[in-house]
């Protein structure tokens, strides 16, 4: 039988997810109404509400979010494209996998962030660095998932692709990437919020041009608290829409490679 995946695991967004919220925006209010604690950092959510507002109304908050989406988006395209491939390489081919792993596995334990000022002094400060530590932050989960994924393909599975007489390319197409793809997909998804961390860490961090990062660094040096949770919401919110997406879109390709 297939399993019915849409009450396996999380649910996804229901109305149980809004209680938490709700209640901390009761408390929220209610400690703003009673003037508890100071007002300079625990700003109100009309004042937040109005911050919001005009970030639009200006425009300075809409650019600064296609900025770093646009960042966003390139660095986990890449990213995830060279894991993939190198995932595969040493997912499929143990000679790749003893020329490469131990370098890989090295690499992948530093600190993303400590990658910044090699990276600022080699790509310069501005749009460069950024995008390539996005990319390094969607790379390492998908190679990860992908090399795991394919080591995990019963051999089964590899003697029907002979008994088919596909040739190798066939064989990884049409048996071992759907026999993996669970695995990779966790592995993007993994990148995915990841490469979301870096964009905002990378422009907070260099600053130059526009962004969400760099707009809530702003906002900190200004003293801008309602500005400031302004930003934490609509990263938030962002982060929650793309793995709404992949986790909605990866449920959908894996149904449809189980069996009947």
């Amino acid at each position: 039988m297939r399993p019915d995946l849409s009450t396996a695991g999380y649910s996804g967004l229901g109305w149980r997810g809004f209680v938490l919220p709700a209640a901390i925006l009761g408390l929220w209010s209610c400690s703003s109404a009673l003037g508890l604690g100071n007002e300079h950092i625990l700003v109100s959510p009309l004042r937040v509400l109005s911050a919001a507002a005009e970030a639009v109304m200006d425009e300075n908050g809409i650019t600064a979010l296609l900025h770093s989406l646009g960042r966003f988006i390139s660095g986990w395209l890449i990213g995830s494209a060279a894991g993939l491939a190198a995932g595969l390489a040493m997912g499929l081919s143990p000679t790749a996998d003893r020329a490469g792993g131990p370098t890989f596995h090295a690499l992948r334990q530093v600190a993303l962030f400590a990658w910044l000022p090699l990276l600022s002094a080699w790509f310069g400060m501005y749009d460069a660095p950024k995008i390539v530590l996005i990319s390094m932050a969607a790379f390492f989960p998908a190679a990860l998932n992908t090399q795991a994924g394919c080591r995990g393909v019963p051999k089964t599975y590899r003697e029907v692709g002979r008994v088919l007489e596909l040739g190798p390319a066939s064989t990884v197409w049409r048996v071992i990437l759907p026999a993996a793809a669970p695995s990779i997909i966790a592995g993007l998804q993994l990148g995915l919020i990841a490469s979301w961390i870096g964009t905002v860490g990378s422009e907070y961090l260099i600053g130059n041009g526009q962004g969400i990062g760099i707009l809530l660094s702003a906002a900190r040096e200004g003293n801008r608290m309602d500005l400031v949770i302004v930003c934490i919401v609509t990263l938030a919110f962002v982060g929650l829409f793309f793995s709404q997406v992949v986790r909605l879109g990866s449920r959908r390709l894996i149904a449809r490679h189980l069996p009947s």
